[in-house]
């Protein structure tokens, strides 16, 4: 019969210290404060829809099938995210009149509005997310997570689509 432990958060030792079980909790981590404060803050928005209307923003209007390979989010998912962003009059989708059956997107004034605001609800999970950090560690381990995501682009991983903002 199994010995029931009443000690929580005990890590195995030969886990303890592996890059892949670090970079796993800080991601359950950042996905929690992300979550938390979307949940709290986001009237109901979330981090895709975020980097929906920041990809609109930056780049201009934009088919569907490139925003989803813009931002890493699933074909699928893009279109019920855009529907919700439509339906709060913060994107617009027309027919593209060089391709019939294309819609191209365009972020709309309310739009911008909701990225400016959302854009204080991620600095605020940014310095949630970093607290336990000091400016120079920050530097360090901005540096680094880059250099690991960019290796994962640059062929040696796949990325994933992921939560993020």
């Amino acid at each position: 019969m199994p010995v029931h432990h009443e000690q929580s958060g005990r890590i195995p030792d030969r886990v303890r210290d592996r890059p892949t079980w670090l970079i796993s909790r800080a991601f359950a981590r950042s996905t929690s404060l992300l979550f938390a404060g979307f949940e709290t803050h986001g009237d109901g928005l979330r981090g895709y829809h975020y980097r929906l209307l920041a990809a609109l923003e930056q780049w201009g209007p934009a088919s569907q099938a490139d925003l989803g390979r813009d931002t890493g989010i699933d074909r699928s998912d893009v279109t019920g995210a855009l529907t919700e962003l439509e339906a709060r009059g913060l994107v617009e989708r027309r027919p593209d009149p060089d391709h019939g059956r294309r819609k191209i997107v365009t972020i709309t004034s309310r739009g911008l509005e909701a990225l400016k605001r959302l854009d204080g609800v991620l600095d605020g999970i940014q310095e949630a997310v970093l607290a336990p950090l000091t400016p120079e560690q920050r530097r360090q381990f901005l540096d680094l997570i880059s250099r690991l995501g960019d290796a994962a682009v640059g062929g040696e991983g796949r990325p994933e689509g992921g939560s993020q903002g």
